[in-house]
């Protein structure tokens, strides 16, 4: 199921001052996310419900029930008896049930099956609404989907119906912030690394978390994480090495290249939140293609034209960047990037 986060606006919230067992600046793992989206009232915010409680988690039967799924030759039929249902938060208001599934990385797929197991065994228990919500975390921000099945018994019927964005207040980050890191950061020299192809800055981000989790997590890992091809999973480490965030290597165990956090990576990751943002801008405005369009996209306003943007690629002295069409493609990297600066700016 394909989900798009680009876009949405992010709602500040407050986390609890006196709450020591639980670090929202720390969250490795989903029930960590779950809980600190529970504490801090963002499940609250997003389900309008004024009172919630945890009721449901963990693995079930899901019973026996059937339901149509679409396949190549029309509508097929599937009947469940007793399959393992694993519900990561389930939580009840005045209103309804929300079933949790929850993930530390960003995908553009999941598996319906993971809302609609669960939906489907509890739509037949209670009276309530049972909804489906999918929770996502990293770098400080929880995205939170929800999805509604218009037919029950229907597997394909799946369609979002509200998506919000959110992160807790961790100091301030105006415009100011912004146009100071751009006069204090010094130039760098392009690394001889070809010039990213990673069109979200956030999935540079997350990669880098789950490595700082891991120490160490192969290519085929990756792909198999994000959902990606091998391709996609190159285009995204070789961003993280041409930052200088990560590196790549072999396991000395079972001798697979992958991908590990750099000292500069560590050193980044070791820092609050805002302080982290800070010198991930820092990092993308050294290098003078990112500087340049940033600059320009403050002088004017808005978004320099993808052409403007490849005049100011001409000039920079990109590695291993040739053909007008690579310029172009290369150029979608920048407003990317650029879009997730301005984007950390809070109104």
């Amino acid at each position: 199921m394909w989900v798009n986060t680009d876009e949405i606006e992010i709602t500040p919230i407050e986390f609890p001052t006196f709450l020591e067992s639980l670090d929202y600046r720390d969250i490795t793992s989903e029930a960590t996310a779950i809980n600190c989206a529970f504490v801090s009232k963002i499940l609250h915010d997003f389900t309008e419900e004024d009172s919630l409680l945890p009721t449901v988690s963990g693995r079930m039967s899901s019973s026996s029930f059937g339901f149509d799924i679409n396949s190549s030759n029309g509508l097929f039929n599937v009947n469940v008896g007793n399959s393992q249902v694993e519900i990561d938060g389930g939580y009840e208001g005045n209103n309804s049930l929300n079933l949790i599934e929850a993930k530390n990385y960003i995908s553009d797929d999941f598996l319906v099956r993971q809302l609609y197991y669960p939906y489907k065994l509890w739509s037949g228990k209670i009276q309530k609404q049972v909804r489906p919500i999918f929770l996502t975390y990293t770098n400080g921000i929880f995205h939170l989907r929800e999805y509604a099945f218009t037919n029950i018994n229907h597997y394909n019927s799946l369609v979002l119906v509200k998506h919000k964005k959110y992160a807790v207040q961790d100091g301030a980050f105006n415009i100011e912030t912004i146009q100071e890191i751009l006069e204090k950061t010094k130039t760098a020299k392009e690394p001889q690394i070809p010039f990213p192809q990673a069109d979200s800055f956030e999935r540079v981000i997350n990669l880098c978390e789950l490595l700082k989790q891991k120490e160490f997590i192969t290519k085929e890992e990756i792909t198999q994480s994000y959902d990606f091809d091998a391709r996609q999973t190159d285009y995204y480490s070789n961003a993280g090495k041409y930052l200088g965030l990560l590196e790549t290597g072999k396991d000395t165990i079972s001798g697979q290249i992958g991908c590990y956090l750099t000292t500069k990576g560590k050193q980044v990751f070791n820092t609050n939140l805002i302080e982290r943002q800070k010198e991930f801008v820092k990092i993308i405005v050294s290098h003078s293609a990112f500087k340049q369009t940033l600059k320009l996209y403050l002088e004017n306003g808005e978004m320099p034209s993808k052409e403007n943007i490849v005049e100011i690629m001409e000039k920079s002295k990109l590695h291993k960047v040739g053909s007008d069409s690579t310029y172009f493609r290369r150029a979608s990297t920048i407003t990317g990037w650029t879009n997730w600066i301005m984007n950390q700016i809070e109104e």
